[in-house]
């Protein structure tokens, strides 16, 4: 949890928590697209010398934690992240869906929070948020 990265003038350890939708929270990330996401995401965060260090893809979110540089702003990596990875889909999906409409594929709001010393608490929380949906959604069934 204390682990620090350099840069040539900086120590530093920002991890962030990010939530983002598909457009209109469609339950589109099934099957093999949702898969497929994951490495795609890992890549993207890379190339702006960023990692993810946890992450869950639901039916109708992303939930990850991703340790971003200083150098880069939060909103620039997500806006990345989310920019190239829909431009991918578009491309590699089109054919198949035509809901898949390029750059329009994720809405443009999206959640951020800083980690701080939570960090086991929100890597536990996105390991087993399928978990807790599905037994809140169990709970609502008797109401």
């Amino acid at each position: 949890m204390d682990e620090y990265e350099s840069l040539s003038h900086t120590r530093w350890n920002c991890k962030y928590q990010v939530v983002f939708i598909p457009k209109c929270r469609g339950k589109a990330l099934y099957g093999e697209l949702r898969r497929h996401l994951g490495e795609v995401f890992k890549k993207l965060a890379a190339q702006k010398e960023s990692r993810i260090e946890e992450g869950h893809l639901m039916p109708d979110h992303v939930h990850m934690m991703i340790a971003i540089p200083p150098k880069y702003a939060v909103s620039q990596v997500v806006g990345y992240i989310k920019g190239k990875s829909a431009i991918h889909l578009a491309r590699v999906y089109a054919e198949r869906k035509r809901n898949f409409e390029g750059q329009h594929f994720w809405a443009r709001r999206y959640f951020v929070s800083t980690v701080g010393r939570d960090e086991d608490v929100i890597r536990e929380y996105i390991r087993n948020q399928e978990i807790e949906d599905a037994r809140l959604e169990q709970l609502n069934l008797w109401r």
